[in-house]
């Protein structure tokens, strides 16, 4: 039988897959049974009290999260950060942001007397994280923080400490978590459809364009592991449910290409995890590697294309027993959810977290579980962050 989207709905709720992050760094913290799924997202149960949020950062993948919280049921843009002034009025405007309530990133401070901001959306470079966070947290604001959550794990534990000092909310804005078709995914291999995972392999890369501040080590931290190359690692975490213990990798900068004087261009890179399964993923600047994922297990496999904001398609088969000669069990999957969507997911599972006084389902302890995968994969190539 043919598994789409539609029969895969009459298998039952997907209520435990939002749990299935593998919180081993946040001390197996459990997602409340109560909470509210990604597959049943908070804009469709709306409180009728919506959480305001600070942008902070006006970049483009800031665009998205503007357009996704302005059609979300308990979320709304409250104040703007950004270091050019006309911009932010021109996005005030638009999002009917009073002036205000507009900042910039010396005065980002005063925030703190603003009641219409509940929480902050973290858009900034990759090196800034870790600042605004700490000042947001000082502030009494909760916390969603782009990924990769910083460019080191030291900085990630200061972020974590800071927001529970504070009393305050830290996520980190891994969309795919939230994303329907991926949590359709989960629950096959969760309910043993595969059998356990032996083998992964993910991609995610593209060829950037010259100027791109990515490609200053000081804001970007990296090359395109820091951009790229966090998908396929939080992905093989969030597949296997287990930590990597072992990593091999190798980097790629070829000396005519002038866009790459202080970050990489390619890493591939195989992680070893404790139930044996491997996985292999590469990272690039300068090759168009698309996005997608496949896992395989000995009574099947999956393949999932597109790791952007839409266009999510699950393909696959497994066995309708575990048993060999079994007739397999067709998966085609595809997403008819359009960008926005999967930030107007996010956003609103945070807002929900915030209002019922609940644990996110990719709270800081993820983003620095990447982080020291992450080191860990430079490491072994021989690089020194």
């Amino acid at each position: 039988m043919p598994l789409s989207r539609r029969n895969f709905a009459k298998m039952g709720a997907l209520g435990f897959a939002a749990q299935w992050a593998p919180h081993a760094l946040a001390q197996d913290a459990a997602i409340p049974a109560a909470a509210p799924t990604a597959m049943q997202p908070a804009a469709m149960q709306p409180s009728g009290r919506r959480i305001g949020y600070a942008v902070i950062g006006l970049g483009s993948i800031a665009n998205h999260f503007l357009a996704g919280t302005k059609i979300s049921a308990q979320s709304s843009i409250t104040a703007l950060v950004s270091g050019h002034r006309d911009k932010a009025e021109r996005i005030a405007a638009q999002y009917g942001v009073p002036t205000t309530s507009i900042y910039d990133y010396e005065n980002f401070d005063r925030i703190a007397a603003n009641p219409a901001v509940d929480a902050v959306y973290v858009a900034l470079p990759n090196s800034m994280h870790a600042e605004f966070t700490l000042r947001a947290a000082k502030a009494g604001k909760h916390v969603l923080c782009e990924k990769p959550m910083d460019v080191s794990s030291a900085q990630c534990v200061r972020m974590i400490d800071a927001c529970k000092a504070a009393h305050v909310k830290l996520m980190i804005a891994y969309r795919l978590h939230y994303e329907p078709t991926h949590l359709q995914a989960l629950e096959l291999i969760r309910s043993g459809k595969l059998g356990t995972l032996g083998s992964l392999d993910a991609n995610h890369g593209g060829n950037i364009r010259a100027g791109e501040w990515r490609l200053t080590k000081a804001l970007g931290g990296g090359g395109p592991m820091f951009d790229h190359g966090v998908y396929p690692l939080n992905i093989f975490r969030m597949l296997t449910g287990q930590e990597p213990i072992a990593h091999q990798a190798m980097i790629s900068t070829p000396d005519r290409d002038a866009r790459f004087t202080e970050v990489e261009e390619t890493v591939q890179w195989l992680s070893r995890f404790p139930s044996g399964a491997l996985a292999s993923g590469t990272a690039s600047y300068g090759v168009e590697l698309g996005g997608y994922w496949r896992a395989h297990g000995p009574w099947g496999w999956l393949q999932m294309t597109s790791l952007t904001y839409q266009g999510q398609h699950l393909t696959g088969h497994y066995a309708s027993q575990p048993v060999l000669g079994a007739p397999w069990v067709e998966v085609d999957i595809a997403s008819t959810e359009k960008d926005p969507m999967q930030f107007t997911r996010q956003v609103d599972h945070f807002s929900d977290c915030i209002l019922h006084d609940r644990v996110p389902n990719t709270p800081g302890e993820d983003g620095l579980a990447d982080l020291l995968a992450l080191e860990a994969v430079y490491k072994s190539a021989g690089v020194t962050l």
